[in-house]
């Protein structure tokens, strides 16, 4: 059984940052946050939460006030838990509606297909901007040596789909017969296609973390495939609306 709780002592903060460094293993100079942030951030007001597996520290979650009344989630990350990450987001839910914000936002690597089945088939947030390069060029173990462009995604959190999705009725992404995909999986490289139907697919690859290490050289193909179709089409106005088959971003015209 999977609790979470917020967090608030320096003690408990190291433990969250031992967990995060046993995920991504930062370079000293790359880390996202520190224990110190943690400790400022919470206590400001702001969202710092731990997932329990007994006593184990299994997972935790660092938000922050954005503008708009938006809840900006900076980073979370889960190790060894089983329906830990999907707990950590419902309780940041209930924690921000309970203060009046109604959207909570985090940026996530396009190109992980578990992400993007997570962010859009199971909590039903949207991606709205994408983000070029955001942090740069990243050292961590888990992105080492690639650009890292991100997707702003967006969760609405009084939406008729997103409490739906919290009780656990998930229904498939609907992809009219007439869709064409604008970017395929072929022999694990991407092939642009047709971008100028009413509804396209835009695949990602398999695993592009182990791809990364076995073949970088085709993880970065993807990495501009994907920036020049699914990058330029949010850029038009189009919208994602879905995730389709856990493999293709729905993308609709506006």
């Amino acid at each position: 059984m999977i609790a979470i709780r917020e967090l608030h002592d320096l003690a408990e903060f190291e433990h969250v940052m031992a967990l995060f460094e046993d995920i991504w293993h930062f370079e000293p100079a790359g880390r996202p946050i520190t224990v110190e942030l943690m400790l400022a951030l919470a206590h400001a007001g702001n969202y710092v939460a731990g997932a329990f597996d007994g006593e184990r520290l299994a997972g935790a979650s660092v938000a922050f006030f954005g503008a708009d009344a938006t809840l900006h989630s900076h980073i979370t990350g889960v190790s060894g838990a089983p329906g830990a990450g999907f707990a950590l987001k419902l309780h940041q839910r209930r924690w921000a509606l309970e203060r009046g914000v109604e959207r909570i936002t985090w940026t996530f690597d396009p190109l992980v297909r578990r992400n993007a089945h997570f962010n859009l088939a199971k909590l039903g947030a949207s991606p709205r901007e994408y983000l070029p390069a955001f942090y740069g060029v990243m050292d961590d173990a888990i992105n080492q040596g690639d650009e890292s462009d991100r997707v702003l995604a967006v969760w609405p959190l009084t939406a008729p789909r997103v409490r739906a999705l919290e009780e656990g009725r998930i229904e498939p992404a609907r992809v009219p017969r007439d869709a064409v995909v604008a970017l395929a999986d072929e022999g694990g490289r991407p092939v642009p296609g047709r971008t100028d139907a009413a509804t396209v697919l835009v695949a990602v690859p398999e695993d592009v973390e182990r791809l990364r290490r076995a073949d970088p050289g085709t993880a970065k193909a993807w990495r501009h495939a994907v920036r020049n179709t699914l990058g330029d089409m949010l850029a038009e106005g189009r919208k994602v609306t879905g995730f389709h088959d856990k493999s293709f971003y729905v993308v609709e015209k506006a």
